[in-house]
């Protein structure tokens, strides 16, 4: 059954679910969204339902001598929160999100907790004419996803999601609660920008500078087979790289596609542009070089320019990452371009155990203007970017999909030079990835600011082998 939390404070608002609970499993199953549940075991969660618990939450396990865990929208694909022993604190309950309009030269801001989703900022922003780089998926919680540096939708022109975070109310190991910003703990602040599950401290709210809302959102793509993966990167990357900030371009390399009229059911590469523009006309132009494909009649599917919102963007992504699904997924930063990365790793898309496994590779996903890089953790790490993910539904599959997504990367990285995100990335694929996730000055940062603000290592840090 389970308990009021006593033993973790009397005031606590949240629930306690002890390991020998009736309810445990399904508590510990569902803190990760994914269907690829590890097999570890944390000795009790506690589900918070204010900051208060939160603090009530990790004074007791710092006196019992117990590490901490956390888990916002359980997006990560590792599922980095679940860990043997220890408390498992639930954050899923901080969602609130409310709006501060602007004034005078000061933007307006939104106070969210870390289980805000991508939908909950489109659904709450979008009648006030406001927008924020939110994830492309649309159940991802803010807290991982920005405290990992966040590429959010327009992030060429708005820059990493982080960014746009002024501050951020924490706990610290110590039980203290504290505010983050450029001026109050500027370290803690300027890691909680980037670290991601490493972060060592736990964040109960963001404060978020927004934008003004897209005037006109278009989006187009041409989908081809996959055989014909080198001539569509090496004639699309040179468009993307030249125009606007504002146009988002991406590669979709698909395990399967439908039947068409001119191919069948088989392996695509898709590109797909999306205009964030102030009018449709400039919107509509920037997407001009997409249809004078000098091989469009190779297509087997072109989406003329069309007009798009944010929740019809979270749609399409819906469909990508199904709910209900076993997941995979690692994540490369290189040196090299698109074309040389894809081809590589495309025999691998095509021969797949999975067919809604995919390889997704957005040309520039993040702005590198220095002043959008300001003060943070975060930092992009080549010049083309990739994620693959393994995609299936059926837990006999797991071995070969699991062994398809590391011979899919190396195949993609074959010295094994290349760099990582941290929010996607496959950490328990070996010992370095969470350390390639960063320069050498950074990863040493981070370490020292972990050493000083959590010296007892009550958090845990990034989960390994």
């Amino acid at each position: 059954m389970r308990s009021r939390a006593p033993a973790v404070g009397a005031d606590i608002e949240g629930t306690l679910i002890r390991r020998a609970d009736r309810g445990y499993e399904d508590a510990r199953t569902g803190a990760v969204w994914n269907e690829v549940t590890p097999p570890r075991f944390p000795e009790l969660i506690v589900r918070a339902a204010t900051e208060a618990d939160v603090v009530h939450a990790v004074t007791w396990a710092r006196a019992q001598g117990l590490r901490v865990s956390m888990r916002s929208g359980g997006h990560n694909w590792s599922g980095s929160p679940l860990r043997d022993g220890g408390l498992l604190l639930d954050l899923s309950g901080l969602r609130q999100c409310a709006l501060t309009p602007a004034q005078g030269t000061d933007p307006a801001t939104a106070t969210v907790g870390p289980a805000a989703t991508g939908h909950d900022l489109v659904a709450a922003l979008t009648p006030h004419d406001l927008a924020f780089p939110v994830g492309h998926c649309p159940t991802v919680a803010v807290g991982g996803f920005l405290l990992s540096g966040g590429l959010g939708w327009n992030s060429r022109a708005w820059g990493a999601s982080c960014a746009d975070v002024r501050e951020i109310r924490a706990v610290t190991a110590d039980g203290r609660t504290v505010t983050c910003s450029d001026t109050e703990h500027p370290d803690l602040f300027w890691a909680a920008r980037g670290a991601g599950p490493g972060f060592c401290a736990a964040v109960t709210g963001f404060r978020l500078a927004l934008h003004p809302h897209p005037a006109s959102m278009v989006m187009t793509s041409l989908t081809f087979p996959l055989a014909d993966v080198r001539p569509v990167t090496e004639w699309a990357e040179p468009i993307a790289r030249r125009l606007p900030p504002y146009v988002e371009t991406a590669f979709v390399l698909a395990a399967s596609g439908p039947p068409t009229a001119s191919a069948p059911r088989g392996p695509r590469i898709t590109v797909a542009a999306t205009a964030f523009a102030a009018t449709e006309h400039e919107a509509r132009q920037a997407l001009e070089p997409f249809a004078d494909c000098p091989f469009g009649e190779c297509a087997v599917t072109r989406q003329l320019p069309t007009p798009v919102s944010f929740a019809a963007l979270h749609d399409g992504a819906a469909a990508i990452w199904p709910p209900a699904h076993r997941y995979a997924a690692d994540t490369l930063w290189s040196p090299e371009s698109h074309a040389t990365q894809l081809t590589r790793i495309a025999d691998a898309v095509a021969h797949a155990p999975s067919g809604k496994s995919l390889v997704l590779s957005p040309v520039q996903p993040v702005s590198q203007e220095p002043a959008l890089l300001r003060n943070m953790a975060f930092a992009p790490l080549g010049a083309s970017y990739l994620v693959c993910y393994a995609v299936w539904d059926d837990p006999a599959g797991d071995r070969d999909n699991a062994r398809w997504l590391r011979d899919a990367m190396a195949a993609a990285d074959p010295r094994g030079e290349g760099c990582h995100y941290i929010a996607e990335t496959d950490l328990e694929a070996d010992p370095a990835r969470a350390r390639r996730s960063y320069t050498p000055a950074t990863w040493d940062r981070l370490q020292e600011i972990k050493a000083q603000w959590d010296p007892e290592n009550l958090f845990h840090s990034y989960l390994a082998p």
